[in-house]
């Protein structure tokens, strides 16, 4: 493995970061809706458990989905339902009155972690690309690397939302709008859900 293999899937990776999907979504409200902290857990327990999917890929897990494909239609459902439970959430909370009191750190690395744990998808991403860009043959040491790379990345994209978007500015405007934010978000969110269940 070189800097050359390392930079073009970080680039690769930064283009997928940018795709609109139910982690990027969640991100962002997060971040405006609960602060700079929640978000940057938030984006840690989402760059976390994508970092475990491709250590899953390293480790050959899409073969295992191709040999037990229930098991890759099991955890599909389980995050769609996911997902489908958070869009539900947020929009009946949309018509509440708003509390000073931000989603509690913990609860937001949970559901980052979470929504990336429901999304199978990104193993065969990971798998995809890893064979695009890497050579073979890699040793645990390069294994190691890739995953905290890709850790690393993913945690420093989604602090740099938290950080922007979790200034009181963002969020005093937000506030001004955010029944209709909130369920915009909920009705994405929803529809990724319902995406994820009729997705071949």
């Amino acid at each position: 493995m070189t800097a050359a293999d390392l930079i073009a899937f970080n680039l690769i990776l930064a283009a997928a970061l940018l795709s609109p999907g139910p982690a990027l979504l969640f991100a962002l409200r997060t971040a405006i809706a609960d602060g700079r902290r929640a978000g940057f857990l938030a984006g840690a327990g989402l760059g976390l458990m994508a970092g475990l999917w491709t250590l899953a890929a390293l480790l050959g897990l899409e073969s295992l989905f191709a040999l037990f494909p229930w098991a890759y239609l099991g955890l599909k459902f389980a995050g769609a339902a996911y997902l489908i439970y958070i869009a539900i959430i947020t929009w009946r909370a949309a018509s509440r009155p708003i509390t000073d009191r931000p989603r509690p750190g913990g609860r937001a690395f949970r559901d980052g972690l979470l929504i990336n744990l429901g999304n199978p998808k990104s193993v065969l991403f990971a798998a995809a690309t890893l064979v695009v860009v890497f050579p073979k043959g890699m040793n645990a040491q390069d294994a190691l690397i890739i995953v905290g790379n890709h850790i690393a990345v993913e945690i420093a994209f989604y602090g740099t939302f938290a950080s922007l978007l979790g200034s009181g500015m963002a969020r005093r405007s937000y506030h001004c709008a955010r029944p209709v934010i909130d369920r915009c978000a909920a009705a994405l969110m929803g529809a990724l859900g319902m995406k994820l269940i009729l997705d071949r």
